[in-house]
């Protein structure tokens, strides 16, 4: 646990019934909305966005600069979700991977097109769990399994043992309530402010640069922040619905029912 992420107390919540997506918004999904509207996300609007050193172009790491404190993340101009790695990099051939370098604004933009909404914090780990009561991750209290979820492998930042980046959206084992990638893969956007009063919203789930050495996020009761206008290499979001107002609009998310019951 990170006391300073506010993640505790444990303390009981209940939550109205509602529906919630199987997976994470895909880059196809988000391009027929951008497509469509004729949108431009705050990446394109900056004209930058922040992209793991290790995965950032040949051309994007001489153009880019290193973030004071985490240098493995670069502001690389030209990145954004049709060039996740920066310039001469493309989406083309992940269009079934979560989509990136999307703010919390591009997801409320999103979720107001498609008729539905972002998750509440409570709703998100009550999904997450899938049924499991307080398990530390939606497959349990086992350690993580390449089999079970999409993390870092090896020694973060440097020096990975497998390959570093997203996996297909639908991919591996769901949880109990049929959810892909709960955890690990992308960190998912909430509706919910980090902290009382702050600008920051908060994200939940981790993503495929946590690692055990300095960022054990990818649990059920995890959670970061970040400024509503913020987009990363491995930030994208996951869509609900309140039951008794279905989605409207195109398009109809594939979604699993997740009905509430009091829990944490």
């Amino acid at each position: 646990m990170f006391p300073e992420d506010g993640e505790g107390p444990v303390r009981t919540v209940e939550v109205a019934p509602f529906r919630i997506a199987a997976t994470a918004v895909s880059h196809a999904e988000f391009r027929a909305f951008a497509d469509a509207t004729g949108y431009r996300t705050d990446a394109e609007r900056f004209g930058s966005s922040f992209v793991f050193r290790g995965s950032a172009t040949a051309e994007a790491r001489e153009r880019a600069e290193s973030v004071p404190g985490a240098d493995w993340w670069l502001a690389v101009p030209g990145a954004w979700h049709r060039a996740p790695e920066g310039p001469g990099s493309h989406s083309d051939d992940r269009l079934d991977h979560p989509v990136t370098h999307v703010s919390w604004r591009d997801a409320q933009a999103y979720c107001a097109w498609s008729g539905t909404r972002l998750p509440t914090e409570a709703e998100w780990e009550y999904a997450a769990r899938g049924g499991l009561d307080q398990a530390r991750h939606p497959w349990g209290d086992e350690p993580p399994t390449p089999d079970r979820v999409v993390i870092f492998r090896g020694g973060f930042p440097d020096h990975p043992t497998a390959p570093v980046g997203t996996a297909p959206v639908r991919s591996l084992t769901p949880n109990g309530h049929g959810l892909y990638h709960a955890v690990g893969n992308v960190w998912e956007w909430t509706a919910d402010r980090f902290a009382p009063g702050s600008a920051a919203r908060a994200l939940r789930g981790g993503s495929h640069l946590c690692h055990a050495s300095y960022c054990n996020r990818y649990r059920c009761s995890a959670r970061t922040g970040n400024t509503p206008d913020s987009s990363t290499g491995h930030t994208g979001f996951r869509v609900t619905a309140d039951v008794r107002r279905p989605p409207a609009g195109p398009p109809t998310p594939e979604v699993v029912d997740a009905r509430p019951r009091q829990g944490g």
